[in-house]
């Protein structure tokens, strides 16, 4: 198994601080898919995603993004 990366618990700590809107910025530049499911598993299991449905959508919403494929083309 795999560790959870450091990302994942500095955007969980300014959840659990109360700073949602920094976390959302973060959310929104996450560096990889795999940051944000650490991101959700680590919120589900301290019981914040709940609490938080903006974070929720966000770290949905940034999934799809970064799991599709790029719709642009090289020059």
């Amino acid at each position: 198994m795999s560790r959870p990366s450091v990302w994942a618990t500095k955007v969980a700590g300014l959840i659990q601080g109360g700073n949602s809107e920094a976390a959302l910025a973060q959310i929104k530049v996450a560096p990889t898919v795999k940051d944000l499911k650490d991101l959700r598993a680590l919120l589900i299991s301290l019981k914040l995603l709940a609490r938080h449905p903006n974070v929720d959508d966000a770290t949905n919403d940034m999934i799809t993004a970064l799991s599709s494929p790029r719709l642009h083309r090289s020059p």
